[in-house]
């Protein structure tokens, strides 16, 4: 099932846990706004493949991955993505409305992977890098 121009349904739940991953329609609907909102626009404008980590994770999946008890994944409102710059993809993600957008881990001139939340009622466009022990607030 298609969810936007570039990604999928299948795309944004899939996990290596074993475990059953399902979301109900509210889950989709906030999985779709972040597609319509953040995603497709965010391909388009890098213009290359942007590969999903991790986009909704049910509560068992979430724990079993050591995600927060808080996680925006379990709603369908954030995804884990990577591609062949992140740096630039940040970039470019930054020009966007989102809730949190984090640069996790990696270096001060690549982040191993991105963390964008997008929440129609509450985007804040909170700038966070992690570095794997605490988040700090960039701008």
């Amino acid at each position: 099932m298609k969810l936007g121009k570039y990604f999928t349904l299948k795309e944004l739940t899939c996990t290596n846990s074993g475990l059953v991953n399902s979301p109900n329609q509210d889950e989709i609907e906030n999985l779709k706004l972040l597609v319509d909102n953040v995603l497709d626009p965010a391909r388009e404008e890098f213009g290359d493949i942007i590969h999903i980590n991790s986009g909704y994770r049910n509560p068992l999946v979430n724990r079993h991955v050591g995600g927060s008890i808080t996680s925006a994944h379990m709603t369908g409102r954030a995804a884990d993505i990577k591609c062949n710059d992140n740096a630039r993809l940040f970039n470019i993600l930054k020009g966007y409305k989102f809730r949190q957008l984090i640069w996790e881990k990696g270096n001060n001139i690549q982040p191993d992977w991105i963390h964008i939340e997008y929440n129609e009622n509450d985007n804040k466009c909170q700038i966070l890098k992690f570095d794997g022990k605490s988040y700090k607030t960039i701008s």
